[in-house]
C-alpha cells in the first residue's frame, strides 16, 4: 500500500507505476485497462464526466473535460500515455513495478516515462476544481494506451474513431520538453518544437538450414551478424535543421562560446550532452536479435530489430542507405514508420 504521508502527486504516480502496464508491442500488453480505470475513478472523483474508448480489448483510453471559464476559446488537449517498455527485474536494484520512494526518489518503470506526468496532469487539475476555480479555457484531459508502440492501437485509433473528444481543440501539451538542464551552472528550460521521425525495421536474413556440426557457408545467423555489425560501426554525419540551429544557437548564448562543431557546444551541456548530441544526426540502433531454436541446429532464418530515429525529411534516403548497408541478402521490413516535423 502507498505511503499516505507522500504527497499526492507522488501517491498517484507510485500507485500507477504498481499497475503493470508493459507493452511488448505486436499487440501484446499489460494492465493498460486497470491503469486506466485508476484515472478514470480519480477523475470522477472530481467531479468530471469519464468516457472510454477500448478499440481492442484491454488497450483502454480514457478522457474527461474539465469546462472552461471562457467557451468561447478553443479547447486544449492535455494527454499521456498510461503504458511502459518491459522491465527485466533482474536488471533492477529494486522491484521496477514497487513503486517505492528511496533516497528521496521514487524509483520504478514509468516514473520518468511518464507516470510521473501522468499523476502531476491529476493533481494539477484536482488543485483546480478543489479550490472552487476553473481554467480559462476547456482542458481535454486524455490518457492513452500503446504509445510505446508508436500509438497505433491507441492515439491513432482515438484520434480516427473520437474526433469529438478533440472537438474545439487547437492545442495539446504532452510529455518532453519543458525539464531544465544545467549549463555552465546556468539553468536553462528545452521547448520541443520538432521530433525526428520514427521508423522500426525489422532485418531479415535467410540461409539452409542444417546440422551445426557441419562445414555450413549459407548461414543465415552469421549473415544476419555481419548486417547488425554494419549498422552498429556507421557513424551518421551531423546534418543540422532549422529547429537545431536553434538549439545551437541557444546554447552559444549561454555559454559565450562560439564553435562550427555542434558536438563541441553541446558538451558544455554536462548530462544532457548525450541527449543533445543524438538530435544532430540520424541514429540507428540494433534493439533484439531472434534466430534459432536449439544449439545444434543451423536456422534457416534470423531477425533483428533496429530503433531508427531519422532527422525530418531524409527518411527515404536513409532507408536506402540502410538497405545498402546490409546489402542485398538482408531484407528491410518496415514495422513502424511515423512523420518528423519540425515547427521552429
Amino acid at each position: 500500500m502507498t505511503d499516505p504521508s507522500l504527497p499526492e502527486v507522488v501517491r498517484i504516480a507510485s500507485d500507477l507505476i504498481r499497475i503493470d502496464t508493459s507493452n511488448f508491442g505486436g499487440g501484446r500488453s499489460e494492465g493498460e485497462r486497470e491503469a486506466a480505470e485508476y484515472v478514470g475513478r480519480y477523475l470522477e472523483e472530481l467531479g468530471l464526466a469519464v468516457e472510454y474508448y477500448e478499440p481492442i480489448p484491454r488497450r483502454t483510453n480514457v478522457m474527461a473535460r474539465v469546462p472552461g471559464r471562457d467557451r468561447t476559446k478553443p479547447a486544449l488537449v492535455v494527454h499521456g500515455h498510461l503504458d511502459v517498455v518491459p522491465a527485466v527485474a533482474e536488471d533492477w536494484s529494486v522491484d521496477p513495478f514497487a513503486g517505492i520512494v528511496r533516497d528521496g526518489m521514487l524509483w520504478g518503470r514509468g516514473a520518468v516515462d511518464m507516470k510521473n506526468m501522468d499523476a502531476m496532469i491529476l493533481t494539477a487539475v484536482a488543485d483546480i476544481l478543489r479550490a472552487g476555480e476553473q481554467p480559462e479555457r476547456d482542458l481535454v484531459l486524455v490518457f492513452f494506451a500503446d504509445e510505446e508502440n508508436g500509438g497505433v492501437e491507441g492515439s491513432a485509433l482515438v484520434v480516427r474513431d473520437r474526433p469529438d473528444w478533440f472537438a474545439g481543440a487547437t492545442e495539446a501539451i504532452s510529455e518532453v520538453g519543458g525539464y531544465s538542464i544545467t549549463v555552465d551552472d546556468k539553468r536553462a528550460y528545452l521547448l520541443q518544437v520538432g521530433e525526428k521521425a520514427l521508423i522500426w525495421i525489422r532485418l531479415v536474413a535467410k540461409g539452409r538450414a542444417g546440422h551445426g556440426s557441419r562445414l555450413h557457408e549459407d548461414n543465415a545467423v552469421t549473415r544476419l551478424a555481419e548486417a547488425v555489425a554494419a549498422i552498429g560501426r556507421t557513424k551518421w554525419p551531423v546534418r543540422l535543421t532549422p529547429t537545431t540551429e536553434a538549439l545551437l544557437a541557444g546554447l552559444g548564448d549561454l555559454t559565450g562560446r562560439s564553435s562550427d562543431d555542434p558536438d563541441e557546444l553541446a558538451a558544455a551541456a554536462g548530462p544532457a550532452e548525450a541527449f543533445l548530441r543524438s538530435t544532430f544526426r540520424t541514429t540507428t540502433n540494433p534493439t533484439a536479435l531472434t534466430a534459432g531454436y536449439k544449439h545444434n541446429v543451423i536456422p534457416e532464418r534470423a531477425e533483428a530489430l533496429i530503433d531508427v530515429r531519422v532527422i525530418p525529411g531524409t527518411e527515404d534516403d536513409v532507408l536506402a542507405e540502410l538497405q545498402r548497408i546490409v546489402g542485398g541478402d538482408v531484407r528491410i521490413e518496415t514495422v513502424v514508420r511515423d512523420i518528423g516535423m519540425e515547427t521552429p
